[in-house]
């Protein structure tokens, strides 16, 4: 989170993943972050959160990709500049089509909320925010790795959120994200509840009632 980085909006970001992936049938993670790792620590949250932060998670990338965002979140912590992610990550693939289809919907999606999106109280979104933020990034990171019998998708949403408010420079929306945790946070701890008081069907219960809701 270097105060001196020069602002660019994400939506550019993610063009130019689109023009420097490589062609064939699948396409390495490393490759996508070698594109944009002089971003810093933001554009990388947002990278490996997307796939489960999706109304349809991608299957299979939660887990690992837990693991590479709470590595990210030490770094943070330490007050690593530059960020560093395992071999193993970097050698990921996905189906060529599907980071395509990824990437594609994360250009229009940025490139319609950027508006609403500025650099602005800086001194929220700069170093002074950093163990806060790695704090809430270690735990959001750790539920994503953790096998409760939940989605995938709320803790990877508030990283998600997080990434975009560092890459954006906007201290508003990063309290905005820190509040969606606080909030995911309270989520998985009522979880843990009902799964101790009334076990994983009184969790499946519980969730068919609250859709019903909405839908």
């Amino acid at each position: 989170m270097d105060d001196n980085v020069q602002y660019v909006a994400l939506s550019e970001d993610f063009r130019r993943l689109l023009d420097t992936m490589r062609q064939g049938e699948t396409v390495l993670f490393g490759e996508l972050v070698a594109a944009v790792a002089d971003r810093g620590f933001g554009i990388l949250l947002v990278l490996f959160s997307l796939p489960s932060a999706l109304p349809f998670p991608a299957p299979g990338l939660s887990t690992p990709f837990g693991v590479v965002l709470f590595i990210l979140s030490v770094q943070l912590l330490m007050g690593r500049e530059r960020p560093w992610i395992p071999r193993w990550a970097s050698e990921k693939e996905m189906k060529r089509s599907t980071a395509e289809r990824m990437i594609s919907g994360a250009v229009a999606f940025f490139s319609f909320v950027e508006r609403f999106f500025r650099p602005r109280l800086l001194f929220l979104s700069g170093k002074g925010a950093g163990v806060l933020c790695s704090v809430l990034l270690l735990l959001m990171s750790g539920l994503m790795i953790l096998p409760i019998p939940l989605t995938n998708t709320l803790p990877a949403m508030v990283i998600f959120c997080t990434g975009v408010a560092l890459t954006e420079r906007d201290g508003l929306a990063l309290v905005a994200a820190l509040c969606f945790g606080v909030a995911a946070t309270a989520i998985y701890a009522l979880a843990v509840w009902v799964i101790v008081r009334f076990g994983a069907q009184g969790l499946a219960e519980a969730k068919e009632i609250i859709l019903g809701w909405f839908f």
